[in-house]
């Protein structure tokens, strides 16, 4: 399953009312390092399907979210679990160390 674009709208029915674990990834177009880890979190949302949804946020077009969350810096991904963020990892890493941190938090 491909990630799966959240807004502020959608976020509270796709991540926080989810039977099942949502990494939200929150990224802007201009990020660099965003860019670079999409790919991989492409590869792990199909690796994965049964286990987590991967959510992408863009905090260009929705604010309200990120700003209640306390996002500061990007990329920024946040574990949610029965609602609530449970873990986060900030920056840019290799498809492995990724996979491996979510795997570890799951």
């Amino acid at each position: 399953m491909p990630t799966k674009a959240v807004t502020d709208a959608s976020f509270e029915d796709d991540v926080l009312k989810s039977d099942k674990p949502v990494l939200v990834d929150f990224w802007a177009d201009w990020c660099g390092p965003c860019k670079m880890i999409g790919p991989a979190l492409e590869e792990i949302s199909e690796e994965l399907v049964d286990k987590v949804t991967i959510a992408k946020m863009d905090i260009m077009a929705n604010t309200d979210v990120p700003g209640q969350i306390g996002v500061k810096s990007i990329p920024l991904m946040v574990l949610f679990k029965d609602g609530k963020p449970v873990a986060q990892k900030l920056g840019a890493a290799p498809k492995s160390a990724l996979k491996g941190w979510l795997e570890g938090e799951l």
